[in-house]
């Protein structure tokens, strides 16, 4: 008999591989995702679904931490492989990436919703067929004027007085996202959002 591949949840951090988008706006699931990798002595380093996985577990649940390496535009590709793979349903992938809604050093954890202009999550509802998946949003600030593009604002790098203000937000990401799934969307953005 064969033994099913089997996770209890599924853990995105969206970014761009590449030293050089490393420190970009567009990158801050990534970080927020090395922040939990480091938190749970997990390393994400093994090639599959188009990513860079890693499999731990965190009081009895087990957890498959993925980084889609298919640039942003096509995450949900990535996404989608590994959710079949563990037979995961939507509501057991918790998506980590930037929102320019909100000030750095703010997150906010949604149980579902609509991109918001966010290319990675379109693409992910596009495959999964669903927004009814829970989230954590990292604030990484708006565009300083309305005619800055969005492209080249995400993709720009943080300035060092946002940096200090997202110092504690990496930690606190990792710590929203094993709410969830300790807890319950809801109960951990009580706990999480506003503050």
């Amino acid at each position: 008999m064969l033994l099913r591949p089997s996770a209890d949840f599924l853990i995105v951090g969206l970014g761009n591989p590449g030293a050089k988008y490393d420190r970009t706006r567009h990158n801050a699931g990534f970080r927020a995702l090395d922040s939990l990798s480091r938190k749970l002595s997990c390393r994400v380093d093994k090639g599959k679904f188009q990513s860079l996985t890693g499999q731990c577990s965190f009081q009895g649940l087990k957890l498959v931490l993925l980084k889609p390496q298919t640039y942003m535009n096509l995450s949900g590709d990535a996404v989608a492989q590994a959710a079949r793979f563990y037979k995961l349903p939507p509501e057991r992938i918790i998506v980590l990436y930037d929102d320019i809604s909100l000030d750095p050093g703010r997150l906010r954890i949604r149980a579902d919703g609509s991109a918001g202009g966010h290319n990675g999550m379109k693409s992910i509802i596009a495959r999964l067929g669903t927004q009814e998946f829970p989230r954590v949003k990292i604030g990484v600030g708006a565009k300083p004027h309305p005619e800055y593009d969005l492209a080249d604002w995400v993709l720009s790098t943080f300035s060092a007085q946002e940096e200090k203000a997202l110092d504690p937000i990496w930690e606190k990401a990792a710590e929203a996202v094993l709410a969830v799934a300790t807890l319950g969307t809801e109960k951990a953005a009580n706990q999480f959002n506003g503050k």
